[in-house]
């Protein structure tokens, strides 16, 4: 039975149009050119910020005493979810050494990236989590040098709350920018940062586009796109959670989709009926945001089954894909595409938001079939290694050159023949070599 459409949403808009592209180019150019120079240009007229780029350590010292009690004590407890989550990731990448064969030994080593950037956005919200999630994920992978960087709230620059959660994240420094210029900043090593060696979290579709472009000898998270959400619920769900739960994620903005596919159409229709009602009572901008998002974006689907729904979600790939449906050992089973699964009705996106400690940034649009979010493993470069000894050269020096030959690449061949003849191949003779001491054995 195919899947029946309660509810349909309009295509979705690309991530970045022409012009988006066009003015990130025009403005990288700049930026490469001029610098530390044009970034402040960029900053007065963009971010209106005529103070200091760099935030200095008082600033941040007296952002802690500006904070509650209460909200300092409720950072730390996300943070400290957050941390020993990316501490346990961390321990997942392990060195390891094999003797493959007699005197072929190889491995691989986890070592973190030397410098990285972490872009924490502003705007309409203070993004205390994206703070926690980004800069301490990057602190528990052992990266040694970590910029920070956010656009200024009004002449006050970045907010209290923020500069105190960046800084008990881990920040080396706090850039006061925000933005493609901020971008470019940790990418390119100004106002005293060395150059990022990979650019990560969340911004708007210019931030997403000049990370986009800066990809190649600058890593990056992802390509990020606005926000999605997918919810799945059989019979057993409460549409009002359910509901709220749609309208929690709609409020990201009005380019960020809601999804529902159940199995229950009562469920369906009530869930229809009461999401514009709890739109209504959400405060402006976050109400407009919201109605926005519902209407062009938000989609309904009837399933017949649970494999139905499974499928239907494979498909989709969501950046939060969250169950809300009997026998959730099943279902964490069987769902394969996914930023990040949320198990249950006592469960909640906004839950992962803010402080349960799986990271937040997380691939939209999609993505999610190929790639999972954010973690300590971003920051982290797989690199091998390997050893030969006189026990494997003869055979190992023999694949090599026939297998260089048969390709017609002969300087590979000969630079096996000359460590076979070197090293323990065959004399002159055609007679074994002796094994040097330390290979005896």
């Amino acid at each position: 039975m195919p899947v029946i459409t309660l509810k349909s949403a309009a295509p979705r808009p690309p991530q970045a149009d022409a012009d988006v592209t066009d003015m990130v180019a025009v403005m990288l150019t700049r930026l490469r050119v001029g610098g530390a120079q044009v970034a402040l240009e960029y900053a007065r007229r963009l971010d209106g910020w005529d103070g200091p780029i760099t935030v200095p350590a008082a600033r941040i010292d007296d952002a802690a005493d500006e904070v509650s009690q209460q909200l300092r004590d409720d950072i730390r407890w996300a943070h400290d979810n957050i941390s020993r989550f990316a501490a346990a990731q961390r321990a997942t990448a392990q060195d390891m050494e094999i003797e493959l064969r007699p005197g072929l030994f190889a491995g691989q080593r986890q070592i973190s990236v030397r410098a990285a950037g972490c872009y924490v956005p502003g705007g309409r919200y203070t993004h205390i989590a994206s703070a926690l999630m980004s800069i301490a994920t990057a602190r528990e992978a052992g990266v040694p040098d970590i910029t920070a960087c956010s656009p200024p709230s009004g002449a006050g620059g970045i907010p209290a709350a923020m500069l105190y959660a960046m800084h008990l994240a881990g920040a080396t420094r706090i850039l006061t920018i925000g933005g493609v210029q901020g971008i470019a900043a940790m990418a390119l090593g100004l106002f005293g940062a060395p150059p990022a060696d990979i650019l990560v979290g969340p911004g708007n579709a210019y931030v997403a586009e000049a990370k986009r472009q800066l990809f190649g000898p600058v890593g990056i998270d992802m390509f990020a796109g606005p926000t999605d959400s997918l919810i799945l619920a059989d019979d057993s769900a409460d549409p009002e959670l359910v509901a709220a739960d749609l309208v929690s994620q709609a409020e990201h903005g009005a380019t960020s989709p809601v999804w529902l596919a159940t199995t229950s159409r009562p469920l369906a229709e009530a869930v229809l009926a009461r999401v514009p009602a709890l739109i209504a009572t959400l405060p402006d901008p976050n109400r407009s945001a919201a109605e926005t998002a519902w209407r062009d974006l938000g989609e309904v689907a009837l399933c017949a089954s649970a494999e139905e729904m499974a499928r239907h979600a494979d498909d989709r790939a969501p950046e939060h894909l969250h169950v809300q449906a009997r026998d959730l050992a099943w279902w964490r089973e069987r769902l394969a595409a996914y930023g990040s699964l949320f198990l249950g009705a006592e469960t909640t996106v906004a839950f992962g938001d803010k402080a349960a400690g799986p990271n937040h940034v997380l691939p939209t649009s999609g993505a999610a079939r190929y790639t999972g979010g954010l973690s300590v493993h971003k920051f982290l470069k797989t690199v091998t290694w390997q050893e030969v000894r006189a026990k494997a050269l003869p055979d190992l020096a023999r694949v090599t050159a026939a297998i260089s030959r048969q390709e017609g690449m002969e300087g590979h061949a000969r630079s096996a023949d000359i460590r076979l003849n070197r090293f323990g191949g065959l004399d002159r003779k055609g007679r074994m070599r002796k094994l040097a001491a330390n290979d005896q054995g």
